[in-house]
């Protein structure tokens, strides 16, 4: 018993403690001093004209509390460094206005298991009820479609969002919502909700890892769903961006999930049990690669390969892939997963497309020639290297035995519902689909290719 009251004192000892407090409220609370403090309008700043697109019919109270919470909890993932265990204990204060709600039991552990899954840390949440009235919601503005909308997609400028929207219905019934958190350029099939309503300023940028920001755009699409009546949100990830990083984690580090079908389970509990609705996340190219759902959009009637080759993948935004006009990296893991997947569907890109063009160097340092900054040359390798063998690493479990695999099998067929045999087939067939497209791929790059050197266990060119 001594030794637990011990583990609890220690816990809460080094917990990281965020008050979120409303507008120049921070002074009134002396007890802050030694905690962390975002105040709403400084650290955490809406921005009106967007967060007018949500002021529609049906807004209330918890959808503004919930924007609140995501905030913070942004500021708090990003403010604290992740020690070399990997897990912090943060705890986290909130101001909302529907403190009945926020305060039901239900709520608060279907949170708290959803981010402790996601982020890998221990979360921890506080209620406070809000003084102030939500700013939006007075005006209850109806939501006008010329045809109603029967799924949702979280999209943007990427392959997988344009096919998958596509692949889900026609173009009049999606509801399509931007997820960015800076404002991008309008495009076709865009809808009411186009931008995240706030920015999170002030944590000084101490931790880049950010695994809760799968929490924050699945609860602004569940927003954006629960105000357009829409019970289905379409995650457009296909089978090597869903499962990949778990099936192949990165060493020394939490696994991602931040598309892993268990996390939807658990924010659906969550969003069932803050809103009294139930809304699903359906992932409905879990078990096909990117290939494979690029061929099945350009099955459709009236598409082309423009339709997928003017769209964006990179991860990179350094100054490396804005030189003339701005291009993708061509060698991050993003690009490296596009670059694969459209030669699967037979699709040629303009040569210009990428910083990093020719794959088919023999050395890499050939292939970065147009990046003269040794630092950012650096970097490309390291991001290169690091996707190129995540892929092969993918790869090479088509081969695995079933024992091997069951462990995955089993935690999707419970996130999905499926059988386990069935699970295990779909996951077999998936790797092996992916296996085939990625040695094509690097065939296709010749036996001297850097990549395929990077395969033997190489790194910059082949003699070292």
């Amino acid at each position: 018993m001594d030794r637990m009251k011990t583990e609890s004192h220690s816990e809460v000892h080094h917990e990281k403690h965020l008050f979120a407090v409303e507008k120049g409220r921070a002074a009134r609370h002396p007890e802050l001093d030694k905690a962390v403090v975002a105040e709403i309008g400084k650290h955490i700043q809406f921005v009106p004209d967007i967060l007018d697109t949500f002021d529609v019919k049906g807004f209330a109270a918890k959808h503004y509390d919930l924007m609140v919470l995501a905030a913070a909890i942004e500021f708090a993932d990003r403010r604290w460094r992740r020690p070399a265990s990997w897990l912090r204990n943060l705890h986290v204060t909130i101001p909302v206005i529907d403190h009945a709600c926020w305060s039901r039991p239900e709520v608060q552990s279907s949170l708290r298991s959803a981010m402790n899954f996601l982020t890998g840390d221990s979360w921890r949440f506080t209620f406070v009820k809000a003084a102030n009235a939500s700013p939006v919601g007075w005006r209850q503005v109806p939501l006008m479609f010329e045809q109603p909308k029967t799924f949702a997609i979280a999209y943007s400028n990427g392959l997988d969002s344009r096919a998958v929207s596509a692949l889900s219905g026609p173009a009049s019934e999606a509801l399509c919502i931007r997820v960015a958190s800076t404002k991008q350029r309008r495009m076709d099939g865009d809808s009411h909700f186009t931008q995240i309503p706030f920015r999170v300023k002030g944590f000084k940028g101490k931790e880049s890892s950010f695994r809760s920001r799968g929490f924050q755009f699945a609860a602004m699409a569940t927003i954006a769903s629960h105000l357009s009546n829409i019970s289905r949100i379409i995650v457009p990830e296909s089978g090597q961006g869903a499962l990949g990083p778990v099936l192949v984690p990165l060493y020394n580090i939490y696994t991602d999930y931040r598309n892993f079908p268990a996390f939807f389970r658990k924010m659906e509990r969550f969003t069932r049990a803050l809103l009294d609705c139930s809304i699903k996340f359906e992932q409905p190219r879990l078990w096909s690669t990117k290939g494979e759902t690029m061929k099945a959009f350009l099955g459709l009637p009236g598409r082309k390969h423009q339709h997928l080759i003017n769209t964006r993948s990179c991860w990179q935004t350094r100054r490396i892939v804005n030189a003339e006009h701005r291009r993708q990296c061509g060698l991050c893991a993003a690009c490296l997963l596009r670059r694969m997947s459209l030669h699967a569907a037979e699709i040629v890109e303009p040569s210009d497309t990428y910083v990093v063009s020719d794959l088919s160097a023999s050395e890499v340092d050939s292939a970065l020639a147009s990046i003269t900054d040794d630092a950012d040359r650096d970097i490309m390798v390291e991001y290169g290297s690091v996707g190129a063998r995540h892929l092969d690493h993918l790869a090479t479990m088509s081969a695995l035995a079933d024992a091997a695999l069951r462990p995955f099998a089993s935690q999707i067929a419970a996130a999905t519902g499926e059988a386990y045999e069935q699970t295990l087939r779909n996951l077999r067939i998936m790797l092996m689909t992916h296996a085939q497209e990625w040695r094509t791929f690097l065939s296709a790059q010749g036996e001297k290719s850097f990549l395929n050197s990077w395969m033997g266990g190489g790194r910059y060119d082949r003699s070292k």
